[in-house]
C-alpha cells in the first residue's frame, strides 16, 4: 500500500502546539492597535509621545490575549520612553496559558513618525519560551540577504567586497549591479565609500532597519543586501521575519563600553564576539507581524477617512508553514 502521508516538517520549523493558528491573526490585532495609536502623532514632532502612545496600545492589546507572555525584547533605554520592559509579563492567562516569548517594537521609527517620513512600523515576533535571543539594548553589526541563495553566501568575517562578490556571483550578475540598503548614519561613512568604490547602488534609509532587512526578501524593492549596524533588538525582530520567509542573516553584538558588555553578560551572553546565525536569533516556529504607521516600501501607513473610518495594512508570517498573509483592515466607528 502506498504511503500518502505528508513528509514530516523539519524539527526547526515544526508547527508548535503552543503557537495556535489563532495567534497568527491576534498578532495583527496587536500591531494594528499600536500603529493606529501612533498614527495620531504623525508629523507632530514629538517622538516620545508617539512612542508612548504605541507602547500603551500594544500593552493593552497583548493583555487581552489568552497566553502567559514574557517580553524578551522590549523598549530600550535609548528611546527614554515608557517601556514594555524586558521581563514584563503580558497576557490574560498568567500561570495557566501557553508560555510565549515576545520580541517587540511598538514604534520602529519614532523619528520617522515625528517627521512624517516613510517606513515607520509597529512590529512584534513571538515564539515558544526560550526561542528568541534575549538581546541587550546595544548595537549589532548586521548582514542580510533574501531567499534563493546558497547557504553561507554571506559572512561577517569576510570583507564588504567579498560579501558583495559572493552574492553577485550567486545571482549571476556583476558586483556593480547590486543594490545595498544601509542606514544613513555617520558611522557608516566608510562602508558607504567602500560600496561606492565597488560601484554598488546604495539605498540609504533614515531609520527603520527592520523594514530595510525585510526588503531584501522582496524582489520588487530591488534591494539585494542589507549591511551596517543598528539596534540588536531590531536584529532579532528582523531575523524572526526572515525565518518565516527565507533568507540569511548574520549578526554580531557591538559594544561601546564596559557597561554595555556587563549588560550583555547580565542577559546570559558569554561570548561577546559571537557571530549569530538566523536560527540562533529566532529558533523553532515563530510568528512575525507588522503594521504600517507611515507609508513605506513594505506596507502602507494608517489612513484616516471621512466618517472616522481608518484603514491599516499589515503583514503576518509564520515560520512552520512559510505562510505570508497581507491584511488590509478597515476600522469603523461603532454606530
Amino acid at each position: 500500500m502506498a504511503n500518502n502521508a505528508p513528509a514530516p516538517t523539519p524539527m526547526a520549523t515544526r508547527p508548535s502546539a503552543l503557537l495556535d493558528r489563532v495567534l497568527v491573526l491576534e498578532m495583527v490585532r496587536v500591531t494594528e492597535a499600536a500603529a493606529i495609536s501612533a498614527s495620531r502623532l504623525i508629523g507632530r514632532g514629538d517622538e516620545k509621545a508617539a512612542d508612548a502612545a504605541a507602547v500603551e496600545a500594544m500593552r493593552a492589546a497583548l493583555n487581552e490575549l489568552d497566553m502567559d507572555g514574557t517580553v524578551v525584547i522590549g523598549e530600550g533605554e535609548r528611546d527614554e520612553a515608557p517601556m514594555l520592559y524586558i521581563g514584563e509579563k503580558v497576557g490574560s492567562a498568567q500561570g495557566t496559558g501557553p508560555k510565549i516569548d515576545i520580541a517587540l517594537d511598538p514604534l520602529e521609527g519614532t523619528t520617522i513618525t515625528a517627521k512624517a517620513g516613510p517606513n515607520a512600523l509597529a512590529v512584534l515576533a513571538i515564539a515558544e519560551e526560550g526561542n528568541l535571543l534575549n538581546a541587550p539594548d546595544v548595537y549589532m553589526d548586521k548582514l542580510a540577504v533574501g531567499p534563493g541563495y546558497p547557504a553561507g553566501v554571506i559572512d561577517l568575517d569576510r570583507t564588504v567586497g567579498e560579501n558583495v562578490a559572493a552574492v553577485a556571483a550567486a545571482k549571476g550578475v556583476e558586483p556593480n549591479e547590486l543594490i545595498v540598503c544601509v542606514l544613513d548614519r555617520p558611522r557608516h561613512g566608510a562602508l558607504i565609500a567602500e560600496l561606492r568604490a565597488i560601484g554598488c547602488g546604495i539605498a540609504l534609509i533614515p531609520d527603520g532597519d527592520v523594514a530595510g532587512v525585510i526588503a531584501t526578501t522582496d524582489e520588487s524593492t530591488g534591494i539585494d543586501l542589507y549591511m551596517g549596524s543598528g539596534g540588536a533588538p531590531e536584529g532579532v525582530l528582523a531575523a524572526a521575519a526572515l525565518r518565516c520567509v527565507g533568507g540569511q542573516f548574520k549578526g554580531r553584538l557591538l559594544f561601546r563600553n564596559e557597561d554595555e558588555k556587563a549588560r550583555a553578560r547580565k542577559w546570559g551572553i558569554a561570548d561577546l564576539n559571537r557571530q549569530y546565525d538566523l536560527t540562533e536569533l529566532a529558533k523553532g516556529d515563530c510568528i512575525f507581524a507588522a503594521t504600517g504607521v507611515t507609508d513605506g516600501s513594505l506596507l502602507k501607513g494608517v489612513k484616516r477617512l471621512k466618517g472616522g473610518t481608518m484603514t491599516t495594512e499589515s503583514v503576518v508570517m509564520r515560520a512552520s508553514s512559510g505562510t505570508v498573509r497581507w491584511v488590509r483592515g478597515e476600522h469603523r466607528k461603532p454606530r
